[in-house]
């Protein structure tokens, strides 16, 4: 990237540089202004690309893989059960491609904010963490927002109970811009561990079942598969266990929700009818009479249209044909679980797609494990942080959000400019 006058280095460096500081901030408030960041930082690259005529920046074949993906996207709107909404979405899925290239562009010509961003994320769990204890033990945050569902913490979240998906989906990101930010032996190193215990805990007592997975999943992660991190990362997750455990005795409401509410949401304990002194249901359930229901509704749809799937978008309407309908809980806005809603609205070509990501991610592993086992490292700790936030996202067996929502898509893809950035440090070290 090169950037000769003042007025390109404001324009082309500085304002995008600033907004993606700011989006751990924004996306507290919502996916408008998180979608507008990332809209606009990609808008401004596009416009240095053509102004420079810089085209080489996208000469990379994970962006062509992307580029792919992206004309199926639209091919699949156009042509399958056509609705305006799946094409917006077809259409504007292109920023997520540039704005990644984007990042990794000013990383490569400056990484000086990278403080900066991490003291936005810092901030922002710091305000969380203490904003969510009071809510949990007030009834109401600082603005006086009341708390939701039997103790479901939200925080400045409101009504949306997403503070857990939050802080388990940023945080891997946040641990490894710790280790390039923050020295050792200052202050807010402790500071930092301390965020690092309370967060654990309070995406526990916010009753966000998935959260608590996906923490402990890139908890379990890092101290697999890191070669400095995993002491830390161990102590502090069998602190915030013991801790976790510790208050399930005098608050048993987060208990309750993340292990018992799903422990008889599978059926796991059959129930007894008192009266008849028989078994009422012997079914087992994937994680919910409800998620069970949509997953065998997508499945019937895939059979149905193997290729091509449903639409994207259109599991919410085809959930509702009768031959589609496994019960009266098949229908909802998608299918809840980001590999079956693949199959059900995008068929087996969009399928490949997922697939061949979580195949080369596993190959990547394994090569770092090969690695490993000789006493040395294909990926550094910086990386293997990443790996673990974009882990969580390709675990294919648990509940998900859609796959094409915005502010999910945004909070994924924040960590793979950071991940091609170091790949190139590194290339160029050698």
């Amino acid at each position: 990237m090169i950037l000769q006058t003042r007025n390109e280095k404001l324009i082309f460096y500085k304002i995008p540089s600033l907004i993606f500081c700011l989006i751990p901030f924004f996306l507290i408030t919502g996916p408008f202004l998180s979608d507008l960041s990332i809209s606009l930082i990609s808008l401004i690259f596009l416009y240095y690309c053509f102004k420079k005529k810089k085209f080489n920046f996208f000469k990379n074949k994970f962006f062509y893989l992307f580029l792919i993906f992206w004309f199926y996207l639209i091919f699949n709107s156009l042509i399958n059960n056509f609705n305006l909404d799946s094409l917006k979405i077809s259409i504007f899925y292109f920023r997520y491609g540039v704005f990644v290239v984007a990042i990794s562009v000013l990383l490569n010509y400056d990484k000086s904010f990278l403080k900066p961003f991490f003291y936005c994320i810092l901030v922002c769990f710091t305000v969380l963490i203490i904003d969510g204890f009071y809510q949990y033990f007030n009834g109401t945050n600082i603005l006086g927002y009341k708390i939701l569902n039997a103790k479901r913490v939200s925080s400045f979240f409101g009504d949306e109970l997403i503070l857990g998906s939050y802080i388990s989906r940023l945080w891997p990101l946040f641990f490894g811009l710790f280790i390039i930010v923050i020295n050792k032996n200052s202050f807010l190193y402790y500071i930092f561990v301390i965020i690092f215990i309370l967060s654990e805990i309070l995406i526990f007592l916010s009753g966000d079942r998935t959260a608590f997975f996906y923490i402990n999943l890139s908890a379990i992660f890092i101290i697999l598969f890191s070669k400095n991190l995993y002491k830390l990362r161990l102590i502090t997750l069998i602190i915030s266990i013991l801790i976790i455990i510790l208050l399930s005795f005098y608050y048993p409401q987060a208990k309750e929700r993340v292990f018992d509410k799903t422990i008889d949401q599978m059926n796991l304990q059959y129930s007894f009818d008192e009266n008849k002194e028989k078994e009422r249901d012997k079914k087992i359930y994937l994680f919910s009479k409800q998620h069970t229901a949509h997953y065998i509704s997508s499945y019937k749809m895939f059979l149905d249209n193997k290729i091509l799937g449903v639409g994207i978008k259109n599991f919410r309407v085809f959930c509702k044909e009768k031959k589609y309908e496994y019960s009266k809980l098949s229908c909802s806005t998608h299918p809840h679980n980001t590999y079956v809603q693949i199959l059900a609205e995008t068929g087996i070509i969009g399928f490949l797609f997922l697939s061949f990501i979580l195949i080369y991610f596993i190959k990547e592993i394994l090569k770092h494990l090969y690695f490993k086992f000789k006493k040395t490292c294909y990926f550094s700790d910086f990386e293997i942080c990443i790996l673990s936030g974009i882990a969580i996202y390709l675990w294919p067996i648990i509940p998900t959000g859609s796959v094409f929502n915005n502010w999910l898509n945004i909070i994924m893809i924040l960590n793979l400019p950071f991940l091609i950035w170091y790949k190139n440090l590194f290339k160029l070290s050698k």
